[in-house]
């Protein structure tokens, strides 16, 4: 379609490698990272990849970004074939695969940003301003962080910088690998604000990979779930939410979640998520059933008579995350 930023089509791409057999004999196994992957991007969209380890996220943004050849299959970056056209493709792409790699540590986050800018040949005068209004962007300046050494840097104010030369070019389509990962609240929140900003406001195309669901549902217009080197749903959250069978949540927040609990909610034939305790000390139990309403009475008759209070309880429709584990578990 003439207003697609990004094509993929039936990628493949299998990587050998040796794994060790006893003390001196090794194994050769081949592994398939990316089985056929195909979707579209639009001009324009944020469009979230998402996936467990090893699915083949980063591989596909290494093919797109031409820093990794296909074996076989498709892709384009605004009309330029990754492969014929790599130079074409990135002289348009802004990329971000680490916060941490590829910077200088006895240069300013100023110098950094000036020097990568010119290895892309950018006019020295209009560099400086570009970098100046970067660096504003990002909070850098705000932190203190312009004429910082790199070393001295936090892990946010590195994820920021790497934000930064994403956008060095002004670039109509960015690459975003987990930018995230590992982020303090206020660094990842400026983040996505940024990255949904970039989109609304500028107008650029964004493929964004990360492992956060909330992150996603409030970045993403669409999101492509991939596993096992295949994309297994694609839709937008809601959408995804919808191909879900008709379940939903009882959440239960307890003070404590006695041994064998989850066991005997089981016995009910009901599915039970691990435990999750909260910042306040609670424990979240998430108990899944087609009609919450005909097993509430016993839940909570269960709970009561292992001498556990519930804090809080409440029922939920489906959530992104749902959606995650639904389609990679059925693929598993």
């Amino acid at each position: 379609m003439a207003n697609d930023a990004i094509v993929a089509e039936k990628l493949v791409k299998r990587y050998i490698t040796k794994k060790r057999v006893g003390l001196f004999r090794n194994l050769t196994e081949r592994v398939d990272a990316l089985r056929g992957v195909s979707f579209r991007v639009r001009a324009g969209e944020v469009v979230g990849l998402l996936g467990p380890n090893g699915a083949g996220k980063t591989t596909t943004i290494k093919i797109l970004s031409t820093l990794l050849l296909p074996d076989s299959g498709h892709a384009s970056v605004l009309g330029h074939d990754v492969v014929r056209e790599a130079q074409s493709v990135r002289r348009v792409i802004g990329i971000m695969l680490t916060v941490e790699k590829g910077f200088y540590g006895r240069l300013t986050g100023r110098e950094n940003l000036v020097y990568f800018g010119s290895l892309y040949g950018m006019e020295m005068g209009e560099l400086r301003r570009r970098v100046d209004y970067l660096l504003d962007l990002v909070g850098l300046k705000e932190l203190g962080g312009s004429d910082r050494l790199y070393e001295e840097y936090s892990l946010g104010m590195k994820a920021r910088l790497a934000l930064a030369r994403a956008l060095l070019k002004d670039p109509p389509v960015l690459l975003l690998d987990e930018p995230t990962l590992g982020l303090d609240p206020p660094s990842a929140r400026r983040i996505r604000t940024l990255v949904r900003d970039l989109a609304t406001r500028d107008g650029k195309t964004v493929l964004y990979t990360s492992h956060n669901m909330f992150e996603v549902e409030f970045v993403c217009d669409r999101v492509i779930l991939i596993n096992r080197g295949e994309v297994v749903a694609e839709g937008t959250p809601e959408e995804l939410k919808s191909k879900l069978p008709k379940v939903r949540t009882l959440e239960l927040h307890l003070e404590r979640v006695p041994e064998g609990l989850a066991d005997e909610i089981r016995s009910y034939g009901l599915e039970v998520r691990e435990p999750m305790q909260t910042p306040e000390g609670l424990f979240v139990l998430r108990v899944l059933a087609r009609r919450p309403e005909e097993v509430l009475d016993d839940l909570v008759r269960v709970v009561t008579s292992r001498g556990v209070e519930i804090a809080r309880l409440k029922i939920e429709e489906p959530t992104l995350e749902d959606v995650f584990v639904y389609f990679t578990e059925r693929g598993a």
